[in-house]
């Protein structure tokens, strides 16, 4: 058995994340209890208030930590994974948990990088649109075409076969769904966020988020990490790679496939929710797949890993 950790990306988050984990195991207590930031995250994690927990300037942070907090308690129980990656933010998670920083400093980080994100584009003039079931050579002609006329229209997500996720200005993401449900699209869902995330409008805020990342101490991982901006293995600087994620596509997809090819047969979803874990099996029906996000998924998963390994 080959496992390959995924960490959740923003949008996951709830009220109560990580708190039945905080209460049984002391993995996820000392996560929770070592961070410190100007907010206190245990408490918005546990306890909310929602809108607060959904601001990208607090959620980033808060789902960083809650993602690192399960991933210590399910290394606990000795599950212990070959390859990392995670979605948008949640290569942060991965990040961190394969050694690159601790979990303070990708705390601080992330709350930068939320901060950097909430505020990088004025508020309604830049979006995304989820598209489903829709060739994605289309979707990138219709993109292509669209910005010719009315601004940034780019891929942000390559999630799975079948959901694709646009993104750039608000009159070319109106526009690009129109034509892509024309094409053939079966829906061209609006995303509830605050700008166009991983694209070319993002290009003074990756400036922003680099000055911060510099502030920092990164190592190199000590666990193979896939990553967004290619959907494979990288040699380059984890600092350069960072800059550039903020503002490029994300190749979740390529990632799981890559997995898969250096033989990964067994991926477990960290992190609340179980989108990710969706994904995957879009990818492929030949591996396994688990999420773990409390003890009810944690001894679900343990039970049927060791059944299997």
């Amino acid at each position: 058995m080959k496992i390959g950790f995924l960490f959740a990306g923003q949008g996951s988050q709830h009220i109560g994340m990580g708190k039945d984990l905080y209460d049984n195991y002391e993995e996820a207590k000392n996560v929770f209890d070592n961070v410190s930031l100007d907010y206190d995250v245990k408490d918005l994690c546990f306890n909310g208030p929602e809108e607060m927990l959904n601001d990208t300037a607090y959620a980033q942070s808060s789902m960083l930590t809650t993602s690192v907090a399960i991933a210590e308690v399910v290394k606990a129980q000795g599950i212990v994974p070959e390859y990392v990656a995670g979605l948008s933010l949640g290569e942060y998670s991965a990040l961190c948990f394969a050694g690159a920083f601790d979990v303070n400093t990708a705390a601080h980080i992330t709350r930068e990088r939320g901060k950097i994100m909430a505020n990088a584009l004025p508020k309604g003039t830049s979006g995304m649109a989820a598209i489903l079931n829709l060739d994605e050579q289309v979707i990138a002609s219709v993109c292509e075409e669209v910005a010719k006329d009315y601004g940034v229209c780019q891929i942000a997500n390559y999630n799975c076969p079948g959901q694709i996720v646009i993104t750039g200005t608000s009159t070319a993401i109106e526009k690009a769904c129109e034509l892509l449900l024309e094409k053939g699209a079966r829906r061209a869902i609006p995303l509830n966020v605050s700008g166009a995330f991983h694209s070319s409008l993002l290009e003074d805020a990756s400036k922003e988020l680099n000055q911060v990342l510099k502030q920092f101490d990164i190592s190199r991982p000590e666990i193979k990490v896939v990553y967004n901006i290619s959907g494979k293995e990288e040699s380059e600087d984890v600092t350069d790679i960072l800059t550039k994620q903020i503002k490029s596509s994300v190749y979740f997809m390529q990632s799981i496939q890559y997995m898969i090819d250096q033989g990964v047969d067994t991926f477990i979803e960290i992190g609340p929710g179980s989108a990710l874990k969706g994904f995957v099996r879009k990818i492929s029906r030949d591996v396994k797949v688990y999420s773990v996000e409390n003890t009810d998924t944690l001894n679900k998963m343990l039970d049927e890993v060791r059944a299997n390994g």
